[in-house]
């Protein structure tokens, strides 16, 4: 049975915002160097992914519509 208890790993933010991702999450995630990192921001908190190359997310056209104007405009009323 695999193990699914949940992991926990840190690291610093510097004072230009910046961060290392530490090693686990690099080799759970299979980056390497070049590769973007995507932060989904939910109501149940972030989650961040490897991005998928550009062209290959069916998605990306409608981030035009994220703002928070367009997420009051098309609310279910």
């Amino acid at each position: 049975m695999p193990d699914t208890s949940a992991r926990t790993a840190y690291s610093k933010m510097s004072v230009t915002s910046q961060t290392v991702l530490p090693a686990e999450v690099r080799e759970r995630l299979a980056l390497e160097p070049g590769d973007w990192v995507r932060y989904r921001i939910t109501p149940e908190g972030i989650q961040i992914d490897k991005a998928p190359p550009a062209g290959e997310d069916p998605f990306v056209a409608f981030t035009q519509w994220g703002s928070a104007i367009d997420d009051e405009d098309y609310a279910d009323r």
